[in-house]
């Protein structure tokens, strides 16, 4: 069987640096995962549309290329660019965003996409990746349409892992907690944020990954603190926060996290030990600015 799928939207990353000045690079969340299970060791596709001719989808392109990620289920969309975020950071590594997003080439995926190639390649994976921010982006044909090939790549025996990433800015909160909880039964792994679902659900992010763990799912899920508990996976845990270190940008620490988790799993380790490993890859994450931190600082 093949090795894992990412689904999603990787876009140029702007890190504002002063008044007038911005490092820029590229990320987004599945792809910030895709990136780092690569250097763990496993063979990674990306599934995304990109600009035909523009020097950012071609930097994208080259971006993968570098990080050996498969680029065969990349679409291009003529005359379109990939979408654009810009990073502001307190001192506390703390972020603001702001986006230029909405004619982003990925919002029509599955009208440029060869359906019957992406089921095949689907059939094939190990893992399917992606998370809420995926199916937001994808609108709402985009959902059914992978929802069908999920279903049909889980009967095939793909595994399906899912972080729900809610991001208000994307959609409403009835349209994500539908989407949320028809994809959530038919994963194998759920990575879950409290703040974010917090936000959506209007209760402890314990309680929700305690429902969705009856439905089979293995789900860890990340209090704001730190602890993280694991339901589904044997015995349920609760796993202590680690002692904290000055972070420069937090961005991508729970890609990295799931980055980290998954490899382990995947390599038959047991739960509390991905735990262990995907804390270990954050903790380096976000004492680097931007999403992706160079190679050469892996744990």
């Amino acid at each position: 069987m093949g090795g894992v799928i990412a689904l999603g939207e990787c876009m140029v990353e702007l890190s504002l640096t002063g008044a007038r000045a911005a490092a820029i690079g590229f990320a987004g969340d599945t792809f910030n995962t895709a990136v780092y299970l690569s250097r763990l060791g496993r063979p990674v596709s990306y599934a995304t549309a990109l600009g035909a001719e523009d020097p950012f989808s071609a930097g994208i392109l080259d971006l993968m290329t570098e990080e050996a990620i498969a680029r065969d289920l990349v679409v291009k969309a003529e005359g379109r660019v990939p979408g654009l975020y810009a990073i502001e950071r307190d001192e506390a590594g703390e972020r603001r965003f702001f986006y230029w997003r909405d004619q982003a080439p990925v919002r029509q995926f599955f009208d440029l996409a060869d359906l019957g190639a992406l089921q095949a390649a689907f059939r094939q994976a190990e893992l399917i990746y992606l998370s809420g921010i995926t199916l937001a982006v994808i609108g709402e044909a985009g959902r059914a349409a992978l929802m069908a090939l999920l279903a049909d790549a889980r009967a095939h025996g793909a595994a399906v892992a899912f972080d729900p990433n809610y991001r208000p800015r994307l959609w409403g909160p009835d349209a994500a907690r539908a989407a949320i909880e028809a994809i959530a039964p038919i994963c194998r792994f759920l990575s879950v944020s409290g703040p974010d679902l917090e936000t959506l659900y209007a209760e402890p992010v314990h309680e929700i990954a305690a429902r969705w763990a009856a439905q089979g799912p293995e789900v860890v899920a990340r209090d704001e603190d730190q602890t993280v508990h694991l339901l589904g996976a044997g015995e349920p845990a609760r796993l202590a926060p680690e002692p904290s270190v000055k972070a420069v940008d937090t961005t991508g620490a729970g890609d990295s996290f799931n980055a980290g988790y998954l490899a382990a799993r995947l390599d038959g380790r047991s739960a509390v030990d991905a735990v262990a490993q995907g804390r270990r890859l954050a903790r380096v994450v976000v004492q680097h600015m931007g999403a992706i931190i160079p190679k050469a600082a892996m744990p």
